[in-house]
């Protein structure tokens, strides 16, 4: 997840595990550029890495 950019973020799927949902609109963090929930700031994961399905 590391080296996307914000507009390829902002086209994927995200889901937070704390909060038990998709997250479409992530944050970006400015230090390290990890992807945060907006609600809880809890790094996301990528629906794509979470093996569902």
């Amino acid at each position: 997840m590391g080296s996307s950019s914000p507009a390829e973020a902002a086209s994927l799927q995200y889901y937070c595990p704390r909060c038990d949902r998709l997250v479409n609109d992530p944050l970006v963090c400015g230090d390290c550029s990890a992807l945060i929930c907006r609600y809880c700031g809890t790094p996301l994961e990528s629906v794509d890495e979470l093996g569902v399905g």
